[in-house]
């Protein structure tokens, strides 16, 4: 089998370099506003640069996205992969808020949920996969863990479904809503505070009493 052609080292840097840049240029000018003369004064990179690795700016702006689809794919499987892991006690289900929580009102999502609102019109097909590689990703992964705490008699729930929304909504519905208008980003305490006291108020409505 042929050795697999790594990318040099160099050119991955500058791709790195481009897509941040990108990303902080596309939501603060949004897409027709934007240019690569721009992302390329961000990033410390030669505009040529730009253009033979990713061709012209709708390029570059797909690209931008699918790199943080990536980036929240990666999340939705850690997500799975941690909510499997549940044990007995709700104060996982206290971690799992206080993570959530953090992952989308801190990290890269809400800024990309801003920036795909404002491009919709023009790249509804990138809304799309997003959409079904993220948020529906994560809601997938707390309903199936929602089912088996039912399943084991720790939860009543009717639909685990409608049970993640609950959950989703309560330890950062709020904050999401206001940052997808103000793009403004809560305080890490602000975070975790708020996904305590909803995933306390989860418990409270779905736990069964032992």
């Amino acid at each position: 089998m042929p050795d697999t052609i790594r990318e040099d080292p160099r050119v991955t840097r500058s791709r790195a370099l481009i897509l941040d840049a990108s990303r902080r240029v596309f939501l603060e000018d949004g897409y027709q506003a934007a240019t690569v003369e721009a992302v390329a004064a961000q990033a410390g990179i030669a505009k040529r640069t730009i253009y033979n690795l990713y061709g012209d700016k709708d390029s570059l702006f797909r690209a931008t996205i699918l790199s943080a689809i990536e980036i929240a794919d990666a999340f939705s499987a850690s997500l799975a992969t941690e909510v499997r892991q549940v044990g007995s006690s709700m104060d996982d289900v206290h971690q799992i808020a206080r993570r959530l929580a953090a992952a989308t009102l801190r990290g890269p999502a809400l800024p990309l949920r801003r920036l795909l609102v404002m491009e919709s019109h023009r790249f509804p097909e990138l809304v799309a996969e997003y959409r079904q590689r993220a948020p529906e990703a994560v809601m997938t992964a707390l309903a199936d863990l929602f089912r088996s705490l039912t399943d084991r008699g720790m939860l009543r729930t009717a639909d685990p479904r409608i049970a993640a929304e609950h959950f989703a909504f309560l330890v950062m519905g709020a904050d999401l809503d206001r940052g997808m208008f103000t793009g403004s980003v809560p305080s890490r305490d602000r975070v975790r505070t708020r996904a305590d006291a909803g995933a306390t108020a989860f418990i409270a409505a779905y736990a069964v009493s032992r």
